[in-house]
């Protein structure tokens, strides 16, 4: 059993646990996830590893609450245990010296993006961070990303922090600028890593995403993380998270994450019914 030390509300329907995992702690590496499963009956999802201690044997992990399974993990809190915690899983994001690389977080991506930025500014790039949400009460870790980048830029869709708009704005600026941008990664809800890929295309700037598609087992066997790339087949749970923007079928990966909708519908309702509304 794997137990929370520590648990953290960030902002509404996202939430941050430290859990003791001696093992996933000594190997962990950014950009890799873990399958975390709450009891034996419990479905198994991936949540990206946000960070680590390996001298504590610690893991962070950031998720969001939008269906069954991240609903009763948010009624855990510390002191509580986890049935299944198994990783590091996936293949770490590929870190070097490339120059100037430029990390762009959606949403409550910015827990994934956090541990990259830092590698990539510890391999001695200049990292530049853009990180977007819907409004100022969804944005997080501002200052812990501000710490390993040497600039940031925020976004909200409604004006209401940092400048208005889309991640992509000044994203395609940076690109349009007199610096030379080496690479970008960007990590967020499928739309707008398809959105990023399509902004960096034309200046020819290699753009890594980190896939996430419908996942079971983690380890290739159950296929349900296909997605195809330069038109290849690839499981992403051993192949990625990490691939190339710009060779990523976007329109079937956003098909494929559509397919349970009505059967995650009616669980959580299910849920919802069984142990009332969690707020």
């Amino acid at each position: 059993m794997n137990q929370i030390l520590l648990r953290q509300d960030l902002v509404p329907k996202i939430h941050s646990f430290k859990v003791a995992a001696p093992k996933v702690a000594g190997k962990a590496q950014a950009g890799q996830f873990v399958i975390v499963r709450i009891d034996e009956r419990g479905e198994r999802i991936p949540l990206t590893i946000a960070d680590w201690d390996r001298k504590e044997g610690s893991v962070t992990v950031v998720f969001m609450e939008v269906g069954t399974t991240t609903n009763r993990l948010a009624q855990l809190g510390a002191g509580d245990s986890i049935t299944d915690f198994v990783g590091p899983l996936g293949l770490p994001t590929h870190i070097e010296k490339f120059g100037t690389v430029v990390c762009v977080a959606g949403g409550f991506a910015v827990a994934t993006i956090m541990p990259i930025a830092r590698a990539m500014r510890q391999a001695g790039n200049r990292v530049i961070s853009i990180m977007g949400a819907r409004s100022k009460n969804l944005i997080f870790w501002e200052d812990e990303l501000r710490r390993v980048s040497d600039r940031l830029i925020v976004t909200t869709d409604d004006g209401s922090y940092g400048r208005k708009g889309l991640v992509t704005e000044p994203l395609r600026e940076l690109l349009s600028g007199d610096g030379k941008i080496s690479r970008v990664i960007a990590i967020g809800p499928t739309v707008m890593m398809k959105f990023c890929a399509k902004t960096t295309e034309p200046f020819g700037v290699k753009t890594i995403v980190s896939l996430n598609p419908i996942m079971v087992d983690g380890t290739g066997m159950c296929g349900c993380c296909r997605v195809a790339v330069s038109g290849a087949t690839r499981f992403v749970c051993v192949d990625g998270p990490d691939f190339d923007g710009h060779q990523v079928d976007w329109d079937l990966l956003m098909a494929r994450q559509r397919i349970y909708l009505d059967e995650e519908k009616r669980s959580f309702e299910q849920c919802q019914h069984q142990h009332g509304t969690h707020s």
